[in-house]
């Protein structure tokens, strides 16, 4: 994958999202041979150049300082996942990265994931591989065990397991295109993992649903959300998800934990589950 490439299309497909009404810039009417800004008008609100924005928009983005980058950013109007995407795609990889070793499950973290009865819990690695799960895990989201190692993944299973899919539903495309924006996450603070990388490109090639999200450039690191599920043997599922941080795991993404609001039908249906 392409460094300048990636800075590049990231530039200007949020350049194209924004209308000149969207940020105070007169609209004259008529076509517009660009969508969204035109990149003089991007330079002057951010207060650079129309040659300095060009070259970035071009992914030359290594002698570009700190303060250009906010200004650009918050002249696209990014969010903080999207900022911090920016500058991290905007510089080299650190000296020394590389591709993370396989994910090993440590006694300890297996222990702990035997000890979610009742709380479908994974542990995610750098690749979104699942490396280790609780029992009702396997229970909620199918046999994903069973899957050969290397297609043991989160995006595997979003993209090319049809009982996922139809466990999702209509929430399908919320989770992909969350999945989707995370990995971009991931990308720019792994630089420099080729396995990343390469995962990425099997899944454009395997999914066209996978390609058409990816164009679209989504960023967003995953942390709360909520997923509807149509279970086959309880019915509705409503599971609340956390991911949490390993910082002394540098292979893992972190642990995923879901869990069910106290009380309700969905705790009582992961009970039954469980049992």
């Amino acid at each position: 994958m392409d460094d300048r490439t990636e800075l590049s299309q990231f530039l200007k497909s949020r350049r194209a999202r924004l209308r000149p009404e969207d940020v105070g810039l007169p609209d004259y009417g008529g076509m517009r041979r660009v969508a969204g800004l035109r990149r003089e008008e991007l330079a002057r609100l951010a207060g650079v150049s129309i040659a300095h924005y060009t070259r970035l928009e071009q992914g030359r983005g290594d002698s570009v300082s700190d303060e250009v980058l906010d200004a650009i950013g918050a002249a696209l109007r990014l969010d903080a996942d999207e900022s911090a995407y920016l500058h991290r795609i905007a510089r080299r990889p650190p000296p020394g990265a590389k591709a993370a070793s396989s994910p090993r499950v440590r006694p300890g973290l297996r222990h702990l994931l035997e000890s979610f009865v009742l709380t479908p819990a994974l542990l995610v690695g750098r690749h979104t591989q699942i490396v280790g799960w609780s029992r009702l895990a396997v229970a909620v989201f199918g046999d994903f065990p069973a899957r050969p190692d290397d297609r043991r993944t989160i995006s595997d299973l979003l993209f090319a397991d049809p009982h996922l899919r139809r466990l999702h539903g209509p929430g399908w495309e919320s989770a992909a295109r969350e999945h989707v924006a995370h990995l971009r996450v991931l990308l720019g603070r792994f630089r420099g993992d080729d396995g990343l990388a390469a995962h990425i490109a099997r899944m454009r090639g395997t999914s066209p649903d996978f390609e058409r999200i990816w164009a679209e450039h989504p960023v967003g690191q995953v942390r709360s959300r909520r997923y509807v599920l149509h279970h086959p043997v309880v019915g509705e599922l409503t599971l609340h998800g956390e991911l949490i941080a390993l910082p002394d795991e540098p292979s893992c993404c972190g642990l995923d934990l879901f869990a069910a609001e106290p009380g309700s039908a969905s705790e009582r249906a992961l009970r039954r589950l469980a049992g």
